[in-house]
Protein backbone atom coordinates (compact mmCIF):
# COMPACT_ATOMS: atom_id res chain seq x y z
CA UNK A 1 0.00 0.00 0.00
CA UNK A 2 0.98 3.29 -0.69
CA UNK A 3 -1.03 6.74 0.57
CA UNK A 4 -0.74 10.57 -0.11
CA UNK A 5 -2.59 13.26 1.36
CA UNK A 6 -3.05 16.67 -0.06
CA UNK A 7 -5.15 20.49 0.87
CA UNK A 8 -5.78 20.32 -2.83
CA UNK A 9 -7.44 17.75 -5.17
CA UNK A 10 -4.89 15.09 -6.51
CA UNK A 11 -3.32 14.97 -9.80
CA UNK A 12 -2.29 12.22 -12.20
CA UNK A 13 1.09 12.57 -11.52
CA UNK A 14 0.36 12.44 -7.21
CA UNK A 15 -1.74 8.90 -8.57
CA UNK A 16 0.93 7.40 -10.46
CA UNK A 17 3.49 8.09 -7.20
CA UNK A 18 1.15 6.23 -5.07
CA UNK A 19 0.87 3.42 -7.73
CA UNK A 20 4.66 3.46 -7.99
CA UNK A 21 5.53 3.44 -4.44
CA UNK A 22 2.61 0.93 -4.20
CA UNK A 23 4.15 -1.53 -6.12
CA UNK A 24 7.59 -0.87 -4.59
CA UNK A 25 6.47 -1.75 -1.34
CA UNK A 26 4.54 -4.97 -2.26
CA UNK A 27 7.22 -6.67 -4.84
CA UNK A 28 10.44 -5.30 -2.26
CA UNK A 29 11.69 -2.91 -4.51
CA UNK A 30 10.75 -3.74 -7.65
CA UNK A 31 9.73 -1.40 -10.42
CA UNK A 32 6.84 -4.07 -11.64
CA UNK A 33 4.63 -6.17 -9.84
CA UNK A 34 5.59 -9.86 -10.72
CA UNK A 35 2.24 -10.78 -11.26
CA UNK A 36 -0.78 -8.52 -12.72
CA UNK A 37 -2.66 -6.40 -9.95
CA UNK A 38 -5.99 -4.74 -10.00
CA UNK A 39 -5.80 -1.24 -9.39
CA UNK A 40 -9.01 -0.17 -7.88
CA UNK A 41 -10.21 3.49 -7.72
CA UNK A 42 -12.74 5.65 -8.40
CA UNK A 43 -13.51 7.55 -11.75
CA UNK A 44 -12.15 10.60 -11.47
CA UNK A 45 -10.01 12.39 -14.27
CA UNK A 46 -6.55 11.59 -12.34
CA UNK A 47 -7.03 8.11 -12.12
CA UNK A 48 -8.31 7.54 -15.59
CA UNK A 49 -6.09 10.10 -17.56
CA UNK A 50 -4.51 8.27 -20.51
CA UNK A 51 -0.97 8.55 -18.85
CA UNK A 52 -2.08 7.05 -15.80
CA UNK A 53 -3.80 4.00 -17.50
CA UNK A 54 -0.57 3.54 -19.28
CA UNK A 55 1.75 3.60 -16.45
CA UNK A 56 -0.21 1.51 -14.35
CA UNK A 57 -0.22 -1.21 -17.33
CA UNK A 58 3.38 -0.81 -17.28
CA UNK A 59 4.55 -1.39 -13.80
CA UNK A 60 2.23 -4.42 -13.58
CA UNK A 61 -1.07 -2.79 -12.40
CA UNK A 62 -5.04 -3.67 -13.95
CA UNK A 63 -6.54 -0.41 -13.64
CA UNK A 64 -10.38 -1.19 -12.56
CA UNK A 65 -12.77 1.60 -11.59
CA UNK A 66 -15.56 1.38 -9.20
CA UNK A 67 -19.10 1.31 -11.52
CA UNK A 68 -21.20 4.51 -10.43
CA UNK A 69 -24.37 3.72 -8.66
CA UNK A 70 -22.46 0.09 -8.06
CA UNK A 71 -23.46 -1.20 -4.01
CA UNK A 72 -21.14 -3.92 -3.57
CA UNK A 73 -18.01 -1.88 -5.15
CA UNK A 74 -18.93 1.27 -3.03
CA UNK A 75 -19.45 -1.70 -0.01
CA UNK A 76 -15.79 -2.52 -0.46
CA UNK A 77 -14.54 0.63 -1.18
CA UNK A 78 -16.43 2.55 1.95
CA UNK A 79 -15.24 -0.47 4.41
CA UNK A 80 -11.49 0.28 3.57
CA UNK A 81 -12.49 4.45 4.08
CA UNK A 82 -13.59 3.13 7.59
CA UNK A 83 -10.59 1.25 8.12
CA UNK A 84 -8.25 3.55 7.06
CA UNK A 85 -10.30 6.02 8.76
CA UNK A 86 -10.18 4.40 12.00
CA UNK A 87 -6.16 3.80 11.90
CA UNK A 88 -5.35 7.52 11.41
CA UNK A 89 -7.79 8.03 14.53
CA UNK A 90 -5.76 5.76 15.93
CA UNK A 91 -3.02 7.92 14.74
CA UNK A 92 -3.93 10.90 15.22
CA UNK A 93 -4.75 10.17 18.92
CA UNK A 94 -1.19 8.60 19.96
CA UNK A 95 0.75 10.09 17.67
CA UNK A 96 -0.32 13.43 15.64
CA UNK A 97 -2.24 15.40 18.68
CA UNK A 98 1.72 15.85 20.25
CA UNK A 99 3.44 16.88 16.98
CA UNK A 100 4.17 20.02 15.60
CA UNK A 101 1.90 21.49 12.72
CA UNK A 102 3.02 24.72 11.94
CA UNK A 103 2.19 23.77 8.34
CA UNK A 104 0.53 21.47 5.63
CA UNK A 105 4.49 20.20 4.65
CA UNK A 106 5.39 19.73 8.27
CA UNK A 107 2.22 18.02 9.01
CA UNK A 108 2.06 15.60 5.93
CA UNK A 109 5.89 14.82 6.93
CA UNK A 110 4.86 13.86 10.35
CA UNK A 111 2.11 12.05 9.21
CA UNK A 112 4.40 9.83 7.08
CA UNK A 113 6.52 9.15 10.17
CA UNK A 114 3.05 8.40 12.52
CA UNK A 115 1.98 5.59 9.60
CA UNK A 116 5.64 4.15 9.34
CA UNK A 117 5.69 3.78 13.03
CA UNK A 118 2.36 2.13 13.29
CA UNK A 119 3.28 -0.26 10.88
CA UNK A 120 6.70 -1.14 11.90
CA UNK A 121 6.59 -1.05 15.77
CA UNK A 122 2.78 0.02 17.61
CA UNK A 123 1.65 -3.16 18.92
CA UNK A 124 -1.74 -3.79 17.56
CA UNK A 125 -4.16 -6.40 19.87
CA UNK A 126 -6.03 -7.52 16.67
CA UNK A 127 -2.11 -9.39 15.40
CA UNK A 128 -1.86 -10.68 18.92
CA UNK A 129 0.19 -7.57 20.08
CA UNK A 130 2.46 -7.18 16.99
CA UNK A 131 3.14 -4.65 14.41
CA UNK A 132 1.16 -5.43 10.86
CA UNK A 133 4.73 -5.23 9.65
CA UNK A 134 5.73 -7.77 11.76
CA UNK A 135 2.10 -9.60 11.23
CA UNK A 136 2.92 -10.07 7.74
CA UNK A 137 6.27 -11.17 7.88
CA UNK A 138 5.46 -13.95 10.36
CA UNK A 139 3.07 -14.85 8.35
CA UNK A 140 4.96 -14.95 5.16
CA UNK A 141 8.49 -15.52 5.99
CA UNK A 142 11.10 -15.49 3.08
CA UNK A 143 11.67 -18.79 1.22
Amino acid sequence: MSWAASTGGYTGDMVRDVMLQAVENRFTGALKADREVEWLSGDGSCYIADDTLKFSRKIGLKPVTTPVRSPQSNGMAESFVKTIKRDYETIKRDYVSWMPKPDARTALQNLAIAFDHDNESHPHSALKYRSPREFRRQANPPT
